[in-house]
């Protein structure tokens, strides 16, 4: 097998059909490998069996658990798979009747129980059908590494590393590879090149310590944060408060993460690295906790008993209500909200860096200031002790917490946040230990562990503390950020900014709050479409924010319907429209490249695109209908527009149907590969697996566009179904609401949309043009902006982020 070429491993085997094993299954059938998922044979049978007459010796019955397991993914929520049918690239089999088969794979996965005997005896087992040169891997969150492969041979061992994989494998970006001192660098490699290239996997090499880099940050990190809580008091909910996203952290935070992670399984953890460790320091913060160990001895394991640090019951109305745990007594109480200056200070503040500012610095005395000072600190110093010990490189600590645990900032990114020198000096003075090099880095005249310059991230070098050297990164992995730094804006607006991105293409991203898409976003669209047909190649539309975009800007259209100024919802509706021209119009070839949500407003800006570039998570959908509206900046047009080039010459009325309930139900996929299912995909549009490398294959994609001698996309009149096409959309909507399946507020919006998109009164067949199309939209939505219901669903929407149905 070439070391060089991911392309190379097209089957994989995964052994173990647990819920890591059956998740990395799922997702190597994401990215189009031929798995064969194995399990031990059953010893018993189940009733269903029994009644069935079958045997232990039925093959069904010897390969149950992993045609189970494949059973689940399907039905799984939230889904192990892009799409429902990638199961079929799974099949299921034993590890009696199937271990030869291994011998005809390119990857063994095991993820079998997390005990050494177990492993080694199953490595063995592995050996005897092994084919020389085929990759294996143990996704063991910390066992050690040379120790499960004790005993096999050399040419094993060279091939052999880790690929721990974060639960759950589709969703969590971080693989720690790795390696063994007998490891192949050429196998670490290629294995690091799998996981980000095939599985679109954030990649971090780890030394061979306890628990690796992000669970042995992590867990220290949770028994800090316990032992501080004790230490000033604080509720569960307090703490939670200050260790979500006030501290850059998810909204899980501390306690209800340990509920989802389960308290026994922490202690888990926590043994693995006290038993392993030769520090004392280090052994004695990994003692177990006696509150931890109390609970776990109750069966309060957290989410999966039922109740750890939060339980769900029943309230008298039978409406669910959460309750916490009071920390001193043991009992559950009716959770409480948390405020006060520290805590709004902390959501009102910008960014990372600031909120965690706000949350040490409104009123440092504060026993929440010193709570979260010292929960950051001890972290902190915790993370630049281990520099060497379970990484050779800061980023890849850095990494690893970003992308294991979702924080937004690393620790020494944070470190950088909250000022270097100033927080040392801090710590020194309260009488902590500093790690000899971070002083030595500060001696040398560093203010900072990174750095930018000319476009460049920088990053503290070693510990010779001699100076920067420059991050490392993908040649696909194209920063926004960094660009801006670097001056490459060509225009910009407080919403939106048009970005150099080389060889004369450029990025048109948006940064609004939410990146919803409002007048000033439109007007840098209009801009941007002036500015590249007269000096560029072409046009990305891609942004680096948590999403995409999540439609237009709500809150301003409520305004102005509830004030009743027609004339300016008029005004934002067709400069809406006229934008997402300006970018089908264009004499240059334009990619956009979506991820995340990309709902309303944002599909809209990609619909007028020549080609679509879908990262793998990206949530696609025409969501208006949910607030009471109807797309009105060219989806309705759009819509209508792909049924008649889905029709070609034949009858448009099975594609208008299909797109109708796309749009009228708000359907949004569940994966760039699922767009294709709710009709929204069109046969130029693809997906990419890595999602950070959409923005550079997009700009590829404009290249090849232009090099291809691109032609604009002409001005053509769409062939719509007519009134007669109406009649059958709306037929439909009446069956509903007779059903009790839609209110009749519903039914309003589905036989206005119904208008649109069939063409309104035109005779069947009839071609009409575009902008005949856009005006009906426009009709609708105003009407539409005009009713109480739609106002109500909107300002609901705004207020609560959910749907009302009225």
């Amino acid at each position: 097998m070439s070391m060089n070429r991911t392309g190379t491993v097209r089957r994989a085997a995964v052994i173990g059909s647990g819920v890591m094993g059956a998740g990395i299954a799922a997702h190597l059938a994401n990215a189009g490998m031929r798995v064969l998922l194995l399990d031990v044979v059953p010893q018993t049978l189940l009733p269903e069996e029994e009644k069935r007459g079958l045997t232990l010796a039925s093959p069904q019955v010897r390969s149950r658990h992993s045609q189970a397991a494949i059973g689940r993914m399907v039905k799984a929520q939230p889904a192990p798979l892009y799409e429902p049918s990638f199961a079929a690239r799974i099949t299921a089999g034993n590890l009696e009747d199937h271990l030869t088969a291994l011998s005809e794979v390119d990857w063994i996965v095991e993820a079998v129980v997390e005990r050494l005997d177990v492993k080694r005896s199953l490595f063995e087992k592995v050996e005897s059908v092994w084919k020389p040169g085929t990759l294996v891997t143990s996704n063991t969150s910390g066992l050690s590494v040379a120790e499960m492969v004790e005993g096999r041979s050399e040419a094993f061992r060279q091939h052999f590393a880790v690929t721990h994989f974060f639960n759950p494998p589709r969703y969590m970006k971080l693989v720690e590879v790795v390696p063994t001192a007998d490891t192949d660098p050429a196998v670490t490699a290629l294995l690091a090149a799998l996981c980000e290239e095939r599985l679109g996997k954030g990649v971090v090499v780890a030394k061979d310590t306890p628990n690796f880099i992000a669970n042995r940050i992590g867990t220290y990190g949770m028994l800090v944060t316990l032992e501080e809580v004790l230490r000033y008091g604080l509720t569960v909910e307090e703490a939670d408060a200050l260790t979500g996203p006030a501290m850059g952290r998810p909204k899980t935070a501390t306690f209800r993460m340990l509920d989802l992670v389960g308290l026994d399984t922490l202690l888990h953890v926590v043994d693995n690295v006290r038993d392993k460790s030769s520090d004392p320091a280090e052994r004695e913060t990994f003692a177990r906790p006696p509150l931890l160990e109390q609970l776990v001895a109750a069966g309060r394991l957290g989410e999966k008993s039922g109740g750890g640090f939060y339980r769900k019951i029943k309230g008298p109305k039978g409406s669910s209500e959460i309750e916490s745990l009071d920390l001193q007594s043991l009992a559950y109480r009716a959770r409480s909200s948390v405020k006060g200056p520290i805590i709004d200070a902390a959501k009102a503040a910008k960014g990372t860096g600031g909120k965690v500012k706000a949350l040490l610095g409104t009123d440092p005395n504060h026993p929440y200031a010193q709570f979260a000072w010292q929960t950051i600190k001890r972290t902190l110093l915790y993370s630049a002790n281990l520099v060497g010990v379970i990484a050779d490189s800061i980023t890849d600590i850095d990494k690893a917490m970003k992308w294991g645990f979702n924080w937004e900032l690393g620790p020494f990114e944070l470190w950088d946040a909250l000022g270097l020198q100033k927080s040392v000096a801090r710590m020194k003075a309260e009488g902590d230990v500093v790690p000899e090099w971070v002083e030595q880095w500060i001696a040398g005249g560093h203010s900072s562990f990174y750095a930018v310059q000319e476009g460049k991230r920088l990053v503290y070098s070693g510990a010779s503390g001699s100076g920067f050297a420059e991050e490392e990164q993908s040649p696909d992995e194209i920063s926004l950020t960094a660009l801006k730094e670097a001056g490459r804006t060509v225009l910009r607006t407080s919403d939106a900014s048009l970005i150099d991105l080389g060889d004369d293409v450029v990025c048109l991203e948006f940064h609004s709050q939410n990146n919803a898409i409002g007048g000033e976003i439109l007007t840098a669209i209009r801009r941007t479409a002036d500015e590249v047909s007269r000096n560029w190649r072409g046009l990305v539309i891609a942004n680096d924010g948590r999403n995409f975009c999540v439609g237009a800007n709500l809150l301003l259209l409520l305004m102005e319907a509830q004030n009743g100024e027609w004339d300016e919802v008029e005004d934002i509706i067709r400069m809406f429209q006229s934008s997402m021209l300006s970018i089908k119009k264009l004499d240059r070839p334009v990619v956009a490249a979506p991820h995340r949500m990309t709902l309303g407003g944002g599909v809209e800006a990609c619909l007028p695109a020549d080609q679509i570039i879908f990262s793998p998570e990206t949530y696609f959908g025409l969501v208006e209908t949910g607030v009471g509206l109807i797309p009105a900046g060219g989806g309705s047009k759009e819509a209508a527009v792909m049924a008649a080039a889905r029709a070609g010459g034949g009858e448009i009325q099975p594609h208008l149907n299909t797109l109708f309930e796309t749009v009228a139900m708000a359907r949004t996929s569940s994966s760039g590969f699922d767009v294709g299912r709710i009709g929204l995909k069109r046969p130029q549009d693809s997906v990419i697996m890595r999602q950070d490398a959409r923005i550079a294959e997009a700009k590829r994609a404009v290249l090849e566009l232009d090099r291809a001698g691109y032609t604009p996309q002409p001005e053509s009149r769409v062939r719509v179904a007519g009134r007669e096409g109406k009649a059958v959309l709306r037929m439909g909507v009446h069956s509903l609401l007779l059903g009790g399946q839609i209110s009749k507020h519903d039914a309003l919006i589905g036989n206005k949309l119904a208008h649109v998109m069939a063409g309104g009164d035109a005779a069947p067949g009839a071609e009409v043009s575009e902008q005949y199309l856009l005006d009906l939209e426009c009709e609708a939505f105003l009407s539409l902006c005009g009713e109480q219901k739609t106002q109500d669903r909107m300002s609901h929407m705004l207020t609560t982020g959910k749907p009302l149905r009225n």
